[in-house]
């Protein structure tokens, strides 16, 4: 599909609905890094777990290869409507599936397999999303997780409130997850609140 003049507004607007109802979509630092590794994968299934409202999943779309097809998981009704009305204002309308429900729950329910993963939902069940995901992966799948250095308290010298100590605490797993396995090669890039960037490796390298 071919950019347009449209698509450009509407993510315009979309990113100002974001901002005016506090809505967390990728923010502008870790945009760039999303962008790139799609471009260079330039996947055709691709698994998204947190919808919000559409912004990320429409993005890729775009990046991706022609015949993309997108499921976007979503927990919210309310976000999944409003995702959904964007979508549909698209030129991706019929390649973005929103399933609505607990992604844990929802990645269980899926079939056939993806060759992109984009983590971008509830932080503290980063390590059990990526363990439900791992069977639908293909042999070149690419998983790329947002925020897992979040507000720096993972790497980071501060001391951590009390209120984010399990988030941090399962950010860390999941990090030594993607890093410790020898499947896999991932890159821990600083931008924005960090991603998580794991190449899944051919056979003969591992």
């Amino acid at each position: 599909m071919k950019e347009t003049e449209n698509f450009d507004d509407l993510i315009a607007e979309m990113e100002e609905y974001g901002r005016s109802n506090h809505v967390p979509i990728i923010n502008e630092k870790g945009m760039p890094v999303l962008l790139e590794v799609v471009r260079q994968k330039k996947p055709h299934r691709v698994l998204e777990i947190g919808t919000a409202i559409g912004y990320s999943a429409l993005l890729i779309a775009k990046n991706s290869a022609e015949d993309v097809e997108i499921d976007t998981l979503e927990l919210s009704e309310e976000r999944a409507a409003t995702a959904r009305a964007y979508i549909d204002r698209s030129p991706y309308k019929y390649r973005i599936r929103i399933h609505i429900g607990d992604a844990g729950e929802n990645i269980l329910k899926l079939h056939g397999s993806y060759d992109f993963v984009f983590i971008d939902a509830a932080k503290g069940q980063y390590p059990d999303y990526f363990r439900k995901v791992y069977p639908l992966l293909t042999e070149d799948a690419m998983v790329l997780a947002d925020n897992v250095l979040f507000r720096g308290y993972v790497r980071g010298d501060a001391e951590c409130p009390r209120r984010f100590k399990t988030i941090v605490k399962r950010l860390r797993e999941y990090i030594s997850l993607v890093s410790d396995n020898n499947e896999f090669e991932t890159v821990i890039r600083e931008d924005g609140d960090g991603l998580a960037v794991s190449r899944r490796l051919p056979k003969e390298n591992i």
